[in-house]
């Protein structure tokens, strides 16, 4: 009688782990970066509110305002997130502060938001110009050289 073969090799066992290592390799630091830019898109978020204020009060009085108060928002350490610890408005420019449980990669770092007073509205700047610190590959499009 012929007996027929049954399962797999370990060579052909090998080579679908290998394959299966190779995989995770490219997937885990991929998901890391999407991670920390889903964590950085909070605090462009949070400072929706404040650029709000800052735009109005620039069309009201003509000059940006100097601090959040003066904007009418809440304290800097009010406005805070799962990943963002406060959010402060200084002379018109908004300035999200990462901590919390942020990663380690973004935590301590600012995402600044600047400002640009035209005739009756107001741009904003977010790249390394207006200040940030948060590396350009987290931060949204926009806000990249």
């Amino acid at each position: 009688m012929n007996k027929l073969q049954q399962g797999f090799t370990l060579i052909e066992l090998m080579i679908v782990v290998a394959i299966i290592a190779i995989l995770a390799a490219i997937a885990i630091p991929a998901y890391q970066d999407y991670v920390i830019r889903s964590q950085v898109s909070e605090g462009s978020s949070l400072a929706e509110g404040s650029k709000t204020a800052v735009a109005e009060f620039y069309s009201n009085k003509g000059y940006f305002p100097n601090n959040n108060a003066s904007a009418g928002v809440a304290l800097n350490t009010s406005i805070i997130g799962t990943y963002v610890t406060q959010v402060t408005v200084a002379t018109g420019k908004i300035q999200v502060k990462y901590g919390n449980k942020a990663n380690t990669v973004i935590s301590g770092l600012f995402l600044t938001f600047s400002p640009i007073g035209n005739s009756g509205s107001t741009t904003w700047t977010c790249g390394a110009s207006a200040g940030s610190t948060v590396p350009p590959k987290y931060r949204a499009t926009i806000c990249r050289p």
